[in-house]
């Protein structure tokens, strides 16, 4: 009847206490109401009580962690009978004994018996579905946590395979330019190597789930972009035109460094000139906007990548937000923009 967590806090035990006082006053005022003596009233329901609190604990106990199926529902009216059956005798047989010398009460014990057996048989019956109700909700709520734990790990194991795909998909190419200059310009080389070693020392240490301001996602980038102007050295212009109102609202860590790597990727890839790549980001509402412009050749096909594209970026941002619409992306001639929506957290 009572929920499982009760049973390890002295809640459990004050609800115990209620329910048998209040069982103690009825009993006290309804034995009075037949006039009998005070002191008499009071011995009897006090055995009563207890033995209605023992019984109460049995019948939680059993239909707590016992929940019977269709086929046996009888038991919901064949054990409450037993039992309160059984407490009416005990309270019979121990009040017998405690006034075996005042025939008139123990009269009225007898006239009374089933009449007591009645009303505690409707209470058990009530204290039983009570407990398998509450039983049950407790289950399907155990149920639900342990789906709810379960879609949590899989959103964690689903963002730890994302981080594990941005790495490579920028070592790769980095190595690949590292590879190409070490013969022609080895001092640029390792240049190169240096800010890789330790753009990847932190890349490793941030937790695609953490949050971190604008400002500090802003710094980071600005080591990415010194390697890439290493590979591609004054062809690519990053401008950022940055809003103070949004330096110090939240962005989830390596966010922003997807989407200029597609940018970089298809702005410089197959162009022979110089590309200007623009970010910008502002505050609106309660989200920070974030657009990337570059431009592109519509007639150069598209650039073939390792998977990890504007596609696992959504879906990221649907791990974390649970949305859809927060990553849009536009072409226009020979410009192609990315708008990106970060709610903020309250």
């Amino acid at each position: 009847m009572f929920s499982r967590a009760f049973r390890s806090t002295k809640k459990y035990y004050w609800i115990i206490q209620g329910a048998g006082l209040v069982w103690f006053l009825g009993t006290f005022l309804i034995l009075r109401n037949y006039e009998i003596e005070t002191f008499q009233a009071l011995i009897d329901a006090g055995i009563f009580t207890l033995l209605f609190v023992g019984m109460v604990t049995v019948l939680d106990r059993i239909f707590t962690f016992y929940n019977p199926k269709s086929g046996n529902m009888i038991l919901l009216f064949i054990l409450p009978l037993i039992l309160s059956f059984l407490v009416v005798l005990l309270h019979r047989f121990s009040s017998a004994f405690a006034f075996a010398d005042d025939l008139e009460y123990l009269e009225f014990l007898g006239q009374h018996f089933y009449l007591r057996w009645a009303i505690l048989a409707l209470a058990a019956m009530m204290i039983t579905l009570l407990a398998v109700v509450m039983s049950r909700l407790e289950q399907q709520e155990e149920t639900k946590n342990r789906e709810l734990h379960m879609m949590e790990l899989s959103k964690e194991a689903e963002l730890s395979q994302l981080r594990q795909q941005l790495q490579p998909h920028f070592l790769f190419n980095s190595l690949n330019s590292i590879s190409a200059l070490v013969m022609s310009q080895p001092e640029r080389a390792r240049e190169m190597v240096v800010m890789l070693s330790d753009f990847l020392r932190g890349t490793i240490r941030k937790d695609l789930k953490a949050w971190t301001s604008l400002k500090e996602e802003l710094e980071y980038l600005q080591m990415y972009l010194e390697i890439e102007r290493v590979r591609f050295g004054h062809r690519l212009e990053v401008l950022f035109e940055i809003s103070p109102d949004s330096e110090k609202l939240k962005i989830p860590q390596l966010l922003i460094q997807p989407l200029l790597e597609n940018a970089i990727k298809h702005g410089l890839y197959g162009v022979t000139g110089e590309v200007k790549i623009h970010l910008s980001s502002k505050k609106d509402q309660h989200y920070l906007v974030i657009q990337i412009d570059n431009p592109f050749d519509p007639e150069t096909p598209s650039q073939k990548g390792t998977g990890f594209g504007l596609s696992s970026l959504r879906r990221r941002l649907y791990l974390l937000f649970g949305r859809n619409d927060l990553l849009t992306t536009q072409k226009e001639g020979s410009d192609f923009s990315v708008n990106l929506k970060i709610p903020q957290p309250k």
